[in-house]
């Protein structure tokens, strides 16, 4: 199956609600706080999802019970006030209450916003394949890098509310890893959870006809190189048409890594362009999923062929 543009959800304006999950694992509280006012610096009304700040009876690296991470996303979704919902941060748990998702109910309340990253890849899969919504691969509101870095804010805030301003994505330092130039549809996250979400009922067949973004966190590059050849084996990358990779920070010497994304995907003959700027580095550009575009290793710039939003 060729992976195909999605609906596009309506950018936001002045005054819009904003809801907050935490679909994965627990955060503290300053940190929320912080990254609330900065929402309401750009004029949005941000409301904390019930259970944003629990922490599962058991096992603390989840925030509160899947149950509740999924009743606190479902009834934030199925809202007709709210114009977006925001992940808190990632860690882990998405896996564990997808399923508990009311899909029917969060389709039947149309399109909106959905921001976050990391463990939330597995949302932006299902969310692809189960509604055909982009969404956007951005900072989580309680992520460092969100509080920190203003580059890493202003991608998201213009995404949000100016998104023809920023059809063509990427930093300074991005370069090309393989030479090319490819259209297609963006799709991807963080790569140990799409191999981690090979089989399971929102997992899309495969990557053919995308523009795969990937990047990592804290996986040794013995690791990153099972994960990939996981994909290769099983297909999932058969097809695709280009390649951008974000950061991967905590993975290792960074010659050591590249060595290895190149031994891994140079064999695909598609283009490939390093260094995009998203992820878990110290910038976290926003990119769009399920939107048109060119990747250009030549100029190493990924163009949207539409804004993300409408």
């Amino acid at each position: 199956m060729t992976v195909i543009p999605l609906t596009r959800p309506a950018r936001l304006r002045a005054g819009d609600k904003v809801a907050v999950v935490a679909p994965s694992g627990p955060l503290p509280e300053e940190r929320l706080q912080s990254g609330l006012d900065i929402l309401r610096g750009w004029d949005l009304d941000p409301v904390v999802a019930p259970h944003v700040l629990d922490t599962h009876p058991r096992f603390d690296y989840l925030a509160g019970t899947d149950q509740d991470r999924a009743r606190d996303l479902t009834e934030a979704w199925c809202d007709p006030s709210v114009s977006a919902v925001f992940c808190a941060r990632g860690g882990y748990g998405v896996q564990r209450m997808a399923e508990l998702l009311d899909w029917s109910a969060m389709r039947a309340a149309g399109p909106k916003v959905f921001v976050g990253y990391s463990d939330v890849t597995a949302l932006h899969e299902a969310f692809a394949t189960r509604l055909g919504l982009v969404t956007l691969h951005g900072p989580m509101t309680a992520a460092v890098t969100f509080l920190k870095d203003a580059a890493t804010q202003e991608s998201l805030r213009a995404t949000l509310f100016e998104p023809e301003s920023v059809r063509t994505l990427g930093l300074g330092t991005a370069r090309g890893l393989v030479p090319g130039r490819a259209a297609g549809v963006t799709l991807g996250g963080c790569v140990s959870l799409l191999a981690a979400d090979l089989g399971t009922p929102h997992a899309r067949g495969g990557a053919a006809g995308g523009l795969l973004l990937i990047e990592d966190v804290g996986e040794e590059p013995y690791r990153l190189d099972r994960i990939l050849t996981q994909l290769l084996r099983s297909g999932w990358l058969d097809g695709v048409a280009g390649i951008g990779l974000g950061s991967w920070a905590q993975c290792g010497p960074y010659e050591e890594v590249r060595a290895l994304l190149l031994d891994r995907l140079g064999g695909l003959g598609v283009p490939v362009v390093e260094e995009l700027g998203f992820g878990h580095g110290e910038t976290n550009l926003t990119m769009p999923l399920g939107v048109p575009g060119v990747l250009d290793a030549d100029s190493a710039t990924l163009t949207l062929d539409v804004p993300a939003l409408i």
